[in-house]
């Protein structure tokens, strides 16, 4: 019987639990988690409105009920857990699905300043992310006027959608309730949407896009003299679909006449954020350069300079792994070395050790790219499992980790969690509301 450890529980982590169960009918898998909750960035990435999105949990939830796939949560992995030698002594296999767990930064002076904050950090918070409790954002970071998002993907489009969506928008969601008081009292009326490149560059897609123009007392606005900047604007027959849908999405939005609206959400093309300005040790505004195409699809700097008012900054451009104790890493793509999945170790593949999702090839793609990743990697695993299963390992890990003080949360706490959360969301008149901390979590699993 071949025993596996999958590391994460989000898409990567579930698709590669479906498809060892799918490929091998002895294979056991046990899917660890550092949260008590499952799903990763589809409970705690995904924007609270985008409900269809969301549901993919009822698919991720059938392969966690699997009857040999079991679900461990609360099992750190590393210097402050189960550490990864130990992971390699319970289990044939180990597939390390832990995505990508910071963001990228600008790099520019004044990103510390009060006020600046990452989108991650935003997400994670209006998603109920445990590890999010004691960010501002419940304080004076809404208190702002003026916000600028820096980044033109479907990350930025999410937060700067949550800036100007109202209760009534947001009431209905599984939004925590303090997330949801704070936005609706938020003050803030002026976003800006700020790309260093291009519309036919930009990494938000057309349904994503088009959002922002269905939103409730908003208007949209383009600049016409920035998108003509773009060489594909004039003609973007030549361009992929997507991107040609984009451009026509914008091309619609400039050249509508003015519309009425509290919010007011401008979207900019071809501006470098160089510097934070401050106000004592708050941020109030960005200073950007303007920009212009290379001619080999980047851009150059043109030595023209605006500021932009701001009391909130919002960097979205990018997220990156993070090491693992215990893992090699390459620091210059934020990735786990890997030759078809398997953990390269000084350019030789480790025995046992596989990585599939965003650790594996960078935070690239959509929640079905890790359909293909993860398949590849079982693939590469599947292959080896004669050499694998020649190792004893114990006939249950689960008791082994018990007797090191080890105290996971089964599927059992899990369903505990969701029924504290309906039960919140009816004592608040609406429908399931995240429970926002680890003591709350926790103790609702500890009721199951």
């Amino acid at each position: 019987m071949l025993r596996v450890a999958v590391i994460g529980s989000g898409p990567s982590g579930c698709y590669t639990a479906q498809t060892l169960v799918q490929q091998d009918p002895d294979v056991r898998v046990d899917v660890l988690d550092r949260l008590p909750c499952p799903y990763g960035l589809v409970r705690y990435g995904v924007a609270p409105d985008h409900e269809k999105i969301k549901s993919l949990q009822n698919n991720l939830r059938t392969v966690l009920e699997h009857e040999r796939v079991r679900f461990l949560g609360g099992v750190p992995v590393g210097p402050d857990g189960v550490p990864v030698a130990r992971l390699r002594e319970l289990y044939h296999a180990v597939v390390y699905c832990v995505g990508a767990a910071t963001d990228r930064r600008l790099g520019i002076p004044g990103e510390e300043l009060r006020g600046s904050w990452s989108a991650t950090e935003f997400v994670s918070w209006y998603s109920a992310h445990p590890d999010a409790v004691g960010c501002a954002f419940e304080g004076s970071a809404l208190s702002a006027r003026s916000a600028v998002v820096i980044g033109v993907g479907n990350v930025a489009v999410d937060v700067t959608r949550m800036l100007a969506r109202g209760a009534p928008e947001l009431s209905p969601t599984d939004m925590p309730q303090a997330a949801l008081t704070s936005l609706a009292a938020s003050e803030v009326t002026h976003i800006h949407m700020v790309g260093r490149r291009g519309p036919s560059q930009a990494r938000f897609t057309t349904k994503e896009l088009r959002e922002l123009s269905t939103l409730p007392d908003t208007r949209v606005t383009v600049n016409p003299a920035e998108l003509e900047l773009d060489p594909a604007y004039g003609d973007p027959s030549a361009l992929p679909a997507p991107q040609r849908r984009n451009v026509e999405v914008l091309r619609g939005w400039a050249t509508a006449p003015p519309a009425e609206g509290r919010h007011r959400i401008r979207l900019r093309f071809f501006l470098r954020p160089v510097e934070l300005l401050a106000d004592g040790d708050r941020v109030c505004g960005v200073r950007l350069e303007r920009t212009a195409p290379d001619g080999h699809g980047g851009v150059t700097g043109t030595g023209r300079y605006e500021e932009i008012e701001a009391q909130l900054v919002l960097r979205s451009v990018g997220y990156r792994g993070v090491p693992l104790e215990g893992l090699p890493f390459d620091n210059d793509h934020g990735t786990v070395p890997h030759l078809a999945g398997r953990v390269l170790r000084d350019g030789t593949a480790a025995p046992g050790e596989y990585v599939a999702g965003w650790i594996k090839r960078g935070p690239t793609g959509v929640i079905g790219t890790n359909r293909p990743c993860a398949k590849e990697t079982v693939t590469s695993l599947l292959e080896d499992a004669s050499e694998l299963v020649r190792r004893e390992v114990p006939d249950d890990p689960l008791a082994a980790l018990s007797a090191e003080g080890c105290t996971p949360v089964e599927w059992s706490g899990w369903q505990a969690i969701e029924r504290a959360e309906a039960a919140l969301g009816a004592s608040l008149g609406r429908g399931v509301v995240k429970l926002p901390d680890w003591e709350s979590l926790m103790t609702a699993a500890r009721d199951s």
